[in-house]
C-alpha cells in the first residue's frame, strides 16, 4: 500500500482514528498512575450531577476517554462502531453525532437523577455517582453504522450492539430509569435521528449543483496519486 493511499485512509477515517488513539493514550496514562491518582482521575472525570455543576466541560470530555472496567474490550468495540459511522457520514458529521450522543445521553440521564434527588425520590448521594466511559459515543456511532452504513459496517455494528446488549447489559434498569440505561437509550435515539439528518444534509450538499464547481476546484488543487 502506497504512502498516498495510507494518508487517504487516515484522512477519510480521521475521527475514528483520533478517538481510538485518544482512548488508548488516555488508558495508558491512567494505567501508569499510582492508585490514589487513578481514583482521583476517575472521580474528577465522572459526569455526575455535582461535577456537571462544577466543571461540566472538563468532565464531559474526559469521561468519554476513560473507563473503570473492562478497558481492554473497548478499543475493539470503538473500532467496530466508529469506522462504519465515519464511512457513512464523513469526519465532522461523525464527530458531531458522537459528541451529541455523549453529551445528551449524559445530560438526560443525570438530569433525571437531579430531578429525582430534588424531589426526594433518590438519596442525595446519587448526585455523586461514578459515571464514566465511552459507551454513549459508541452507541450513537453504532446506530449510524447500523442504519446508514455499508454492508460491512452494518454487520460490525450489529455485532457490537449484540455484545453491549447481551453481555454488557447496557439497557438493564431502563424501566426504573437507571442512569446508564437511560443514557444509552438517549444516545441510541440521537445516533439514529442525528445520523439520518446529517446524512440527508450530506447528500443534499453533494447533489447541489452550486457546490460542484467549488468541489471541482478543490480537487484540482489536491496532489494526484
Amino acid at each position: 500500500m502506497t504512502g498516498t493511499r495510507v494518508r487517504a485512509l487516515l484522512a477519510r477515517y480521521a475521527v475514528a482514528w483520533i478517538y481510538l488513539g485518544g482512548f488508548l493514550l488516555t488508558g495508558l496514562v491512567y494505567a501508569a498512575l499510582p492508585g490514589p491518582d487513578r481514583h482521583a482521575m476517575l472521580w474528577w472525570a465522572s459526569t455526575n450531577v455535582v461535577n456537571l455543576h462544577h466543571h461540566p466541560a472538563g468532565c464531559l470530555v474526559l469521561s468519554a476517554f476513560v473507563t473503570n472496567d473492562d478497558w481492554y474490550a473497548w478499543p475493539l468495540l470503538i473500532a467496530l462502531a466508529l469506522f462504519g459511522a465515519n464511512q457513512a457520514l464523513g469526519n465532522w458529521r461523525t464527530a458531531a453525532v458522537c459528541a451529541a450522543g455523549h453529551v445528551l445521553g449524559t445530560l438526560v440521564s443525570e438530569g433525571i437523577v437531579a430531578y429525582r434527588v430534588q424531589h426526594g425520590l433518590l438519596p442525595a448521594s446519587d448526585n455523586r455517582i461514578l459515571d464514566v466511559g465511552p459507551s454513549y459515543v459508541v452507541v450513537a456511532a453504532i446506530m449510524v453504522a447500523l442504519l446508514y452504513g455499508s454492508w460491512w459496517a452494518r454487520v460490525a455494528a450489529a455485532a457490537d450492539l449484540a455484545i453491549l446488549v447481551f453481555i454488557g447489559q447496557i439497557f438493564a434498569g431502563l424501566s426504573t430509569l437507571q442512569v446508564a440505561a437511560v443514557g444509552h437509550a438517549t444516545a441510541l435515539v440521537v445516533g439514529a435521528a442525528g445520523g439520518g439528518l446529517l446524512l440527508w444534509q450530506r447528500r443534499r450538499t453533494a447533489a447541489d449543483p452550486a457546490s460542484r464547481p467549488a468541489a471541482a476546484g478543490l480537487a484540482e488543487q489536491l496532489p494526484q496519486p
